[in-house]
């Protein structure tokens, strides 16, 4: 499956509270009302580690320079292509997104394992 990995700050103007409620109310319905939208999840994070494989000691606690990770599964990259140009997404969704937000990268990729 195929999927956009959003990571990003809220604006300091916008609190935790608002965006969970802009995401229930709207975010989270308009993006899986789009036709290559399986799913939305949003995960706000609470902790991080970070190591490396080539030193024998366990990871460490860091400091993460976003507070959440939006991740889209899709049906394939094309048809999530043809739902973010639309004008739908382009004209009703990407300027309310964009106007709590602060920085954001936006990642795509396709499963290379999937388990449950």
């Amino acid at each position: 499956m195929a999927k956009e990995i959003i990571l990003y700050n809220l604006k300091d103007t916008v609190t935790d509270e608002e965006y969970k409620k802009f995401c229930e109310e709207f975010k989270g319905p308009f993006l899986i009302n789009l036709a290559a939208c399986k799913s939305f999840t949003l995960v706000k994070l609470v902790g991080a580690m970070k190591g490396s494989g080539m030193e024998p000691k366990p990871p460490e606690p860091v400091e993460m320079p976003f507070k959440y990770i939006g991740i889209v599964d899709v049906t394939n990259l094309g048809d999530w292509q043809k739902d973010f140009d639309s004008k739908a997404f382009q004209e009703e969704f990407l300027p309310k997104w964009i106007s709590m937000v602060a920085d954001f990268h936006i990642i795509r990729g396709e499963d290379v394992w999937f388990g449950e």
